[in-house]
């Protein structure tokens, strides 16, 4: 019998049941079976053993099987509301990152930095909700903070990437409007000053930050976390990717 695999999607969330590897499930999930949509796809598989009385998993097993003709079953959702606040970070496997014509890159998981260059960060949240934040806290105090049920604004688990931000970040109060190429650069100079001034761990940069392009090159990986534990999955430098994921990253700068 083919194995059956649990994937927690990204975008939208959402706990997947399938038959399909997961290389074969990003592709799925991005171009279909007919090869006429086109979307980037972010998904965990689940390590086996996985249950949770939250998820009726049973009923999804028993609809997860090949068909009459004997093709296997390429999805059954399982469920697509409050999924990552009730899968512990310790059942979470590996991260995928498929681009938009099926690219599939995989991420393990690695050991989490000791040091986090710069005084201030830009986070990209992703689920469960998705703004634009900087901040002063580094990603670990970040995902403590953000998770911390005692802040009036709160998530019970957080999937999130770190993104790099410009060398004058540092110091935004001596950086001049003329030097910034772009409204949005500009608008996060501002933010920053005004987090600044105002003494704030974070302030949003773009409370409704489109998550159209989800591969918005990170500053050093990709962090899911709560108050229980934290997980990290490096992501590598564009030469690691030009010289050992080139398709990938081909498709992914396009």
């Amino acid at each position: 019998m083919s194995k059956k695999y649990l994937y927690l999607s990204m975008l939208p969330e959402s706990l997947i049941m399938s038959m399909l590897s997961p290389v074969e499930f990003g592709q799925y999930l991005s171009v279909g079976t007919s090869k006429r949509t086109h979307s980037q796809a972010i998904y965990f598989d689940i390590k086996d053993g996985f249950e949770n009385e939250y998820f009726d998993l049973a009923s999804a097993a028993g609809q997860c099987v090949p068909r009459a003709d004997g093709e296997i079953k390429h999805s059954v959702y399982v469920s697509i509301y409050r999924v990552l606040e009730h899968i512990p970070v310790e059942m979470i496997n590996n991260l995928y990152i498929t681009t938009r014509d099926g690219r599939v890159l995989k991420l393990k998981q690695g050991i989490m930095p000791i040091v986090f260059e710069g005084k201030y960060h830009l986070y990209d949240e992703i689920t469960p909700v998705s703004p634009l934040i900087v901040s002063t806290l580094n990603p670990l105090d970040f995902c403590n903070f953000i998770t911390n049920r005692s802040n009036r604004m709160h998530v019970p688990k957080i999937f999130f990437t770190h993104i790099k931000l410009p060398e004058w970040a540092g110091h935004p109060h001596e950086v001049d409007s003329a030097e910034l190429y772009s409204p949005k650069i500009e608008h996060i100079r501002d933010c920053l000053v005004d987090m600044i001034d105002k003494k704030k761990e974070t302030k949003t940069v773009d409370r409704t930050h489109s998550l159209s392009n989800i591969i918005n090159w990170p500053k050093n990986g990709f962090y899911v976390g709560d108050q229980k534990g934290m997980l990290y999955f490096p992501f590598p430098s564009t030469e690691e990717l030009r010289r050992d994921h080139y398709d990938w990253w081909k498709s992914a700068s396009m």
